[in-house]
């Protein structure tokens, strides 16, 4: 996958890797069973994408408006380290995550999908939207997926990720 230079750049950057959850690694549908509680569906390539990312030395977060206890288990299985969930206001999120994780903002890369990811989008180093994202979500991204959100979307951006961190090591 080829990438423009400056993008290039944007995502060499990148230390932590931050995403939404519903409509970035989920498809963005709620299921609802006959206790009331929520479903979600999560995508396994995505799920290897954060395998690989962590591999790799760097780590990851997930920033939601929701709460969700199937969100907490499936950031457990995959070693995300960052979970703030049930925060309408991202950007507070954000810089709880960045003082816990000791970098800056220009060293995060976040995922999103929805207008209040808009905000987040402004403070980061690399903003990608989904490729089923909302075109003003869309307008205000470094990048958007060809993927849809829940169907691959986090492993194209790992990849990107991986790629330009490899190719910087090796241009140094």
């Amino acid at each position: 996958m080829t990438i423009d230079q400056d993008l290039g750049w944007r995502a060499a950057k990148i230390k932590l890797l931050l995403m939404d959850c519903d409509g970035v690694l989920t498809d963005g549908r709620l299921y609802f069973g006959s206790e009331g509680e929520a479903l979600k569906v999560f995508h396994a390539r995505d799920g290897q994408g954060i395998v690989d990312w962590h591999a790799a030395g760097f780590s990851s977060g997930i920033i939601s408006g929701r709460n969700s206890p199937i969100v907490a288990l499936r950031a457990s299985q995959l070693g995300i380290k960052y979970i703030k969930q049930g925060r309408p206001d991202k950007t507070v999120a954000l810089d709880e995550i960045l003082a816990e994780a000791g970098v800056a903002a220009d060293e995060v890369a976040f995922i999103g999908d929805d207008s209040p990811d808009i905000p987040v989008f402004e403070r980061v180093g690399f903003a990608v939207a989904v490729g089923d994202a909302l075109e003003d979500v869309k307008a205000a991204a470094h990048y958007t997926t060809k993927l849809n959100g829940g169907q691959g979307a986090v492993r194209e951006v790992v990849d990107i990720l991986l790629a330009a961190s490899s190719n910087q090591k090796s241009s140094v």
